[in-house]
């Protein structure tokens, strides 16, 4: 029997229907739902999704049912905890799996804007008591430039000049952060898609985190390190999550962005000297320098 073609110009609908059919379905069983017992928070342009991807081939680490990132501690979370529920394998799936390996599984979800929005944090504490937190970091003066090329891509930034875009950064996000904690079901266009240096901002972020979830609770990895050695970088992470070595991934790269021409040695130099302060304070959460500073 020959398999029916969906012109492509159908298949953004038929996903959003696919989409609510599920969300739909989700939501009338979110009471029998597990919740997530790990996050990767960020940070974006770092290798989340890539680490998302190698995760989820464990067998006793379920992921979101239909895609990668819910975004509910930052831009949904006036839809409520149902609606996040719904996003999320029941919990018999659990059961079934942790009788067939003996060890009890994890849930999880992958939105790299939560370590950088202002009110995440806290909510997650709130909501997700006990949940661990997974930080990737990365060269910031690459991840800047990754992120602009990306944002360029999307349409969701419309200067071509990535120089100019960093200009511009500082007068965007002004009192944007304020705005959203005094707002707390408001977005911000310029918060989200042009934070270029301010993403960067590792330890700043970091900080911030901590007491509200505790170091104990808190990975912190180095995305150049990941991509040398992903095997090394995975079992870090299996050993935080207190899960078995089960099956060999395959690691592999995602959402790489062409870059429309390289960027000028003098500011890069000029990036790297204005990062170096917030660089040096991650040491002490890496255990190491970072990999870009040697």
């Amino acid at each position: 029997m020959r398999r029916a073609v969906v012109p492509a110009a159908l298949r953004p609908e038929l996903k959003r229907a696919a989409h609510a059919i599920s969300q739909a379905a989700g939501r009338l069983t979110s009471a029998r739902r597990a919740l997530p017992t790990f996050l990767i928070v960020g940070a974006q342009r770092c290798g989340t999704t890539s680490l998302y991807r190698a995760l989820s081939q464990h067998p006793l680490i379920f992921k979101p049912l239909l895609r990668k990132g819910v975004h509910y501690f930052d831009v949904a979370y006036d839809r409520g905890p149902s609606w996040y529920r719904a996003h999320f394998p029941l919990r018999m799936s659990l059961s079934r799996a942790a009788r067939r390996y003996g060890h009890r599984p994890q849930v999880f979800e992958s939105s790299p804007y939560y370590l950088f929005h202002p009110l995440a944090g806290p909510r997650i504490a709130r909501d997700l008591p006990g949940a661990r937190l997974i930080v990737l970091v990365r060269d910031p003066v690459e991840r800047a430039f990754s992120a602009h090329a990306h944002e360029l891509a999307r349409g969701f930034e419309t200067e071509p000049s990535f120089a100019r875009a960093v200009e511009l950064e500082e007068e965007r996000l002004a009192g944007v952060a304020e705005a959203l904690c005094a707002a707390p079901n408001s977005t911000s266009l310029a918060h989200r898609h042009h934070a270029y240096l301010a993403r960067g901002r590792y330890a700043e972020q970091l900080a911030r985190l901590e007491p509200l979830v505790g170091r104990e609770r808190i990975l912190v990895l180095d995305s150049g390190r990941f991509f040398a050695e992903p095997e090394v970088a995975y079992d870090r992470v299996l050993a935080f999550l207190g899960l078995p070595h089960l099956g060999d991934p395959v690691f592999e790269r995602y959402n790489a962005r062409p870059r429309p021409a390289p960027m000028p040695p003098s500011l890069r130099r000029e990036l790297a000297d204005r990062f170096e302060e917030q660089d040096a304070l991650l040491t002490s959460w890496l255990g190491t320098e970072p990999s870009w500073r040697r």
